[in-house]
């Protein structure tokens, strides 16, 4: 998601794309944009004072962010535009049915960590800082880093490395937290970061950037479950598109814009069957891609905000409603 400066200053991630793929589906009056991961409204705020007409409905887990968001949006001046609500994105469906909107013209996912709870040390997301091992988005959730380092069997945290993390030394970090537990509970991030730097050879500890980097990750995504309510939400937010709708989607590692891909891919696909002499307009793609696959941002944008290095973005139009 975006980041925050030293003096922060909001830095919204590939703002000016964002808003360019977005505009000819905000510019009509009345149109509906869902931020399906509000934060800190960076790239809301942008399409609302560039768009007259249009009406927001933000999601967001986080209260921290909700109550964030509603301040910078009530200081622009866009509150009786914008409605905010304590969702996980994949709650989509029952957000819009609950306030009776049964189509809207755009919707947004800057998916990963907000520069709220990266920059809040208290909230254990960040492996450079010390504080209790946490990670919740949501922090009322029941589970924590802490409950997954500590009660995960040493094959299911190699698992949630290997597969969340990409971590190719999952087995000696998990090894590493089953040895550190039985002499005493982790809770800290700083105990955390520093027992992944010592299973880590000495020789891949001097490339990569923070050895925890990846262990971080991984955590970060069991405990809220990212990339399976991502997996549930992109096809619910296809869904939810009106005709002529645009969705752009925000990722920040292989994983997630695996999932974008294949899910944006499949809808723009013809699913007339190969038997068939020509093609069936009931079986025709759903969406229209916007972007050629996955496009990073500049190198001026990763310069002024290097968080930005590893965003991609992929977005698409609504063509067709499924038959």
């Amino acid at each position: 998601m975006s980041t925050t400066g030293p003096a922060a200053v909001h830095v919204p991630v590939l703002l000016e794309r964002v808003t360019e793929l977005l505009a000819p589906a905000c510019a009509a009056d009345g149109a509906v944009l869902v931020d399906a991961t509000l934060g800190l409204a960076g790239h809301s705020l942008a399409l609302l004072a560039a768009h007259p007409g249009l009406r927001l409905i933000g999601l967001d887990r986080d209260p921290e962010a909700r109550a964030e968001a509603a301040r910078r949006i009530e200081g622009a001046g866009f509150a009786d535009r914008a409605t905010l609500v304590p969702a996980v994105f994949d709650e989509l469906p029952e957000v819009l049915d609950r306030l009776g909107v049964p189509q809207v013209q755009a919707i947004l996912f800057d998916l990963g960590v907000s520069s709220l709870q990266l920059d809040r040390p208290d909230r254990g997301f960040s492996y450079s800082a010390d504080a209790p091992l946490d990670m919740r988005m949501d922090p009322t959730a029941a589970r924590t880093a802490a409950d997954v380092v500590n009660t995960y069997s040493s094959r299911d945290l190699a698992r949630v490395l290997r597969v969340y993390g990409e971590e190719r030394f999952a087995s000696r970090i998990a090894a590493a937290i089953e040895r550190e537990r039985a002499r005493q509970p982790l809770t800290s991030t700083a105990r955390l970061a520093e027992l992944v730097r010592d299973a880590i050879p000495a020789a891949t500890r001097r490339t990569g950037g923070h050895p925890a980097k990846r262990t971080f990750q991984a955590l970060r995504i069991e405990v809220n479950d990212e990339l399976g309510a991502l997996s549930r939400a992109l096809p619910a937010a296809i869904d939810a598109l009106a005709l002529g709708g645009r969705m752009a989607v925000i990722t920040f590692h292989s994983l997630e814009d695996r999932i974008v891909k294949q899910t944006l891919v499949a809808a723009a696909t013809d699913r007339t069957p190969p038997d068939m002499p020509v093609p069936l307009p009931e079986h025709g793609p759903v969406l229209r891609l916007l972007t050629r696959g996955g496009e990073a941002p500049s190198e001026t944008e990763t310069a002024v905000n290097p968080r930005a290095a590893s965003a991609r973005i992929r977005a698409a139009e609504r063509i067709r409603r499924a038959a």
